[in-house]
């Protein structure tokens, strides 16, 4: 590797899982050697947040460094403008072969977003069939809302819809780096690997399974309240979830638990499985590796499951960094998944305003903290929700040891993290707080117009309920992506190619006389 070749972004990506379920963030028991390692050799950054908790509109976030209220993209079903410029777009400008295999949840017809090449399809239909509805009574949820299925039947399972999944985006991955090695050495990648796993509906192999002993499982470090001491927007998700119907028992959430610190496993082994095709392409010592999750996990904690809440197991999520030749190092001041994109672009030479133009921008590049040349700049991170479970959009932000939440149909929330963790005691109401509810009320103001923003929702989800209504008559457009077959250039189709494809295939890793 010459120090003018730029470098390679291997990106991979869990979907619902919280940075509180990896040992490197200090939990106990969860088993993730794979993680924990790649942990070990790069920058860990501890506080930080998904701009929505919520996987479509997170995602797009993610890809374009800008909030998911800026693009339009307000829950499951909006679409990310095929104009909007993304982190793929600004490298493959810049030469780089771009590559996906996994989940985006990308919403509409086109379903590459600057990937020159999308390898599985999604694991999510790309229609607008999951809007939201506002007008509709909690107590009368869409039939795709969230329900209590997967808490009440997680399953010991040899083979699931998930899982299936997740191997073919761990086995194109593989082969994808491979191809890497043999065919393009000397041309950058984007390459993006992005599982399902750990998200519900937990149904995953027995060895897993068998890793954890169900008496070993904790209980929720926070109980569940009574309905009538909780805040209104987790009433609503309960509600929406009928938490509170399902009368779950002890050992009903420590099952649940169980298999999800299984779905964390089985993920942990399938990014071993993608680190270590890259080790053996040859392919690592110019490959900065790159780890998040698109939002959390309550996993029962406060009575709340799933995601959608701005409570820590929701909205905080993994973000690890291994750039080859850097110190490891751990980063307390908070960070966003808006970060990513400006990040690697600075890690590769290119300027952020590619993708996200100055007046937008929220993001920032956190290159100098992964790569040893200064420190994380302290300032305050934002995340919003405007979907499912809410009636009127809501945000949070986080500036130092402080966190506000806040809802146009809510009274405020404040917690202070350092001295209550578990975000107990609301401060907001509190004498001595008024300056801190107003400085961070002012920050977040400034970011997102709240009452804006809902005005366009609602306006978004009328649109698309008729659009919705109108394409489940006659012939149903289907949006969804399907690979190209590369059969005819990978095997033997005729006998003129044998040898040379047999040639062009082999990617060598040693001299065989030497083992």
């Amino acid at each position: 590797m010459t120090s003018a070749q730029p470098p390679s972004f291997l990106v991979l990506m869990a979907d619902q899982l919280a940075a509180s379920w990896l040992p490197v963030y200090g939990h106990p028991l969860v088993q993730a050697p794979h993680l924990s390692a790649l942990a070990a050799a790069g920058t860990v950054f501890e506080n930080a947040y998904c701009p929505f908790p919520l996987c479509a509109p997170s995602r797009s976030a993610m890809l374009t460094g800008r909030p998911a209220s800026d693009l339009g993209v307000y829950d499951n079903a909006a679409e990310l403008p095929a104009t909007v410029p993304t982190l793929a777009h600004a490298l493959r400008a810049h030469g780089y072969h771009t590559a996906v295999a996994g989940k985006m949840h990308f919403v509409g017809p086109d379903q590459l977003h600057g990937f020159e090449q999308r390898l599985t399809a999604d694991i999510y239909p790309a229609d607008v069939d999951w809007t939201p509805d506002w007008a509709r009574p909690l107590d009368r949820p869409l039939p795709w809302y969230h329900t209590m299925e997967s808490v009440l039947d997680p399953g010991v399972c040899a083979a699931a819809m998930q899982t299936d999944y997740d191997e073919e985006v761990c086995f194109h991955a593989v082969r994808k780096l491979h191809d890497i090695a043999r065919h393009r050495p000397d041309q950058p990648f984007l390459l993006f690997a992005s599982f399902t796993n750990p998200h519900d509906p937990w149904e995953i192999p027995k060895r897993h399974w068998e890793r954890y002993r169900r008496s070993e499982i904790p209980d929720p470090a926070v109980p569940s309240f009574p309905l009538d001491q909780a805040d209104p927007h987790s009433r609503r998700l309960r509600a929406m979830c009928r938490v509170d119907e399902a009368e779950l028992t002890a050992e009903q959430i420590r099952r649940a638990r169980h298999g999800y610190f299984a779905a964390v496993s089985y993920l942990d082994e399938r990014v071993g499985e993608v680190l270590g095709a890259l080790e053996r392409s040859g392919l690592s010592d110019r490959t900065t590796v790159l780890f998040c999750a698109d939002h959390g996990e309550m996993l029962g904690e406060r009575g709340l499951w799933y995601k959608m809440s701005f409570f820590e197991q929701s909205a905080r999520v993994p973000l690890i960094v291994r750039v080859p030749g850097a110190e490891p190092r751990r980063v307390a001041e908070p960070a966003s998944l808006l970060d990513v994109t400006p990040t690697l672009l600075a890690l590769a030479g290119l300027a952020a305003d590619q993708v996200s133009p100055p007046p937008a921008r929220v993001a920032i590049s956190l290159a100098a903290a992964v790569t040893g040349a200064g420190p994380a700049p302290s300032r305050p991170i934002v995340s919003e929700y405007h979907a499912e479970g809410v009636t009127a959009p809501s945000a949070m932000v986080r500036d130092g040891r402080f966190k506000l939440i806040r809802s146009l149909e809510d009274p405020d929330l404040l917690f202070d993290l350092e001295a209550d963790p578990r975000e107990l005691i609301d401060l907001s109401g509190l004498p001595g707080y008024e300056d801190t509810v107003r400085r961070l009320g002012a920050s977040l103001d400034a970011r997102l117009d709240l009452s804006a923003i809902g005005q366009r929702v609602l306006a978004s989800q009328r649109e698309r309920h008729l659009v919705s209504a109108a394409l489940a008559r006659g012939v149903r457009p289907d949006w969804d992506f399907e690979p190209e077959s590369d059969s005819s250039r990978r095997y033997v189709r005729n006998r003129e190619d044998l040898y040379e494809l047999q040639r062009r295939s082999r990617l060598e890793m040693g001299d065989p006389d030497a083992l």
